[in-house]
C-alpha cells in the first residue's frame, strides 16, 4: 500500500509504494500513475527494531519508526491509526518470523492486562503537562465548534504506550478512564460525550481519533474567527467515514498524484490532502450530494484519463460537471470507496 516516507538526505516526504515480504520491506516510485518495475529501495527487517507509536514529529502523529541494524532510521507515516496499527503488527511479525519465543511474548503482551505497581495518576497528569515530553495540545473542530488546547482520545492511548505507563491499548484505555473518573481529564464534543453514559465502563473512554479530551482545567470551547478558517466549518465538520491514500489525476496537467482522501459524511464531502506537506490542510474537495460515482473499465484507458495507468480506475461526476479520476490500489478498494461514497450522493 502507499505510504509517505522521510528521505534521508533531503528530509521530504515523499509517497512511496510498499511491499512487505518476510525479510524486508520493499518500496517503490510511482510514475504517471504506474508503480515502477523496480524497488526504489528496501528495508531489511533482519535486526530491525520497531517503534509504533512514534510522537517524534507533532505534525504527524501516526508514525512507524524502523532502526536497522545499521542505525539507519525510516519514518513511515499512516492515514489512521488502524492503517498504522495493521501496518505495525505485520512489520513486526515479519521481524521476529524467524524466533517464535519472541512472537508468543509479544501476542501475551498485547492481550495482558497488568498495570503497573504503585502507579500514580498525578504522576501521570504531571507528565501530560510537560512542554518537551508531554502530550501535544491542539485545536479540534466538532460539530462546527473549535476546541483549543485539545487531543484525541487515540492520541493519549498513544502518549501513554510511548511514556511506558501502559504496554497495550486495553491497559492505556484503562488509565486514561481512571484519569477521566479522578476528575484530571474530561470529554468535550459529542462523541467522547454520549461515551461516558455507556453502562459499560470499558466504553466510556474512546480510543479514537473523533473523539475530543482536555485537562479538567482547561478553558472552555471557543469559536474560532473567520480568519483561522481557511476551509467552510460546516464541511469538515462531519464524521469521517473513510479514509485512505488514492491517486488522483490533475484537471490541468493532468499528471497523477498520490493523496490521502478523508469521506465525511452530515454533510457528505470529499477532501483530499497532499501527504507530503506539513500543514494538514485540505488542497481540495467538493460536495457529494448530486454526484455521480462508477467504476472504470481496466482493459485501455478511458476518455479522459491521460498517462499509463495502473488500473483500478472509478470516476466521480459532480453536479456542476467537473470530472474526478482516481485510482484505488485494489480492485477490493475500489468497490469498497465506491459503496461508501454513494450513499452520501
Amino acid at each position: 500500500g502507499f505510504l509517505p516516507l522521510q528521505g534521508h538526505i533531503v528530509r521530504n516526504w515523499k509517497v512511496r509504494w510498499f511491499v512487505l515480504l518476510q525479510d524486508k520491506l520493499l518500496y517503490y516510485k510511482i510514475e504517471g500513475g504506474k508503480k515502477e518495475s523496480s524497488p526504489k529501495g528496501r528495508i531489511l527487517l533482519d535486526g530491525c527494531t520497531i517503534t509504533c507509536p512514534c510522537l517524534e514529529y507533532e505534525n504527524r502523529p501516526l508514525l512507524i519508526k524502523l532502526k536497522t541494524k545499521t542505525n539507519t532510521d525510516y519514518f513511515l507515516e499512516c492515514c489512521s491509526r488502524e492503517e498504522r496499527d495493521s501496518w505495525a503488527l505485520d512489520i513486526t511479525g515479519a521481524i521476529h518470523a524467524g524466533h517464535p519465543v519472541q512472537v508468543q511474548e509479544l501476542h501475551r503482551m498485547k492481550n495482558s492486562f497488568k498495570l503497573l505497581e504503585n502507579i500514580s495518576l498525578h504522576n501521570i497528569v504531571e507528565r501530560m503537562y510537560d512542554s518537551s515530553t508531554g502530550i501535544k495540545l491542539t485545536r479540534n473542530l466538532d460539530q462546527g465548534n473549535r476546541y483549543k488546547e485539545t487531543f484525541t482520545g487515540s492520541a493519549l492511548v498513544d502518549w501513554l504506550i510511548s511514556n511506558s505507563f501502559a504496554v497495550s491499548r486495553f491497559e492505556a484505555v484503562t488509565l486514561a478512564s481512571m484519569l477521566m473518573d479522578e476528575n484530571f481529564i474530561r470529554p468535550v464534543g459529542v462523541r467522547s460525550t454520549e461515551a461516558t453514559r455507556s453502562s459499560d465502563p470499558s466504553e466510556k473512554f474512546l480510543d479514537d481519533s473523533t473523539a475530543l479530551y482536555m485537562f479538567a482545567e482547561s478553558s472552555k470551547k471557543t469559536t474560532s474567527s473567520k480568519e483561522e478558517v481557511h476551509f467552510n466549518i460546516s464541511e469538515l465538520s462531519g464524521k469521517i467515514v473513510k479514509q485512505g491514500f488514492l491517486v488522483k489525476q490533475g484537471h490541468k496537467r493532468k499528471n497523477w498524484k498520490v493523496r490521502k482522501f478523508v469521506l465525511r459524511a452530515d454533510p457528505g464531502f470529499l477532501h483530499y490532502y497532499d501527504p507530503t506537506k506539513e500543514e494538514n490542510k485540505p488542497v481540495g474537495g467538493f460536495s457529494l450530494r448530486g454526484c455521480l460515482v462508477s467504476a472504470l473499465e481496466d482493459n485501455g484507458v478511458p476518455a479522459g484519463v491521460k498517462g499509463n495507468v495502473q488500473g483500478n480506475l472509478f470516476k466521480i461526476i459532480t453536479k456542476n460537471d467537473i470530472h474526478y479520476y482516481i485510482q484505488a490500489s485494489s480492485k477490493a478498494e475500489r468497490v469498497q470507496w465506491i459503496e461508501a461514497i454513494k450513499p452520501l450522493t
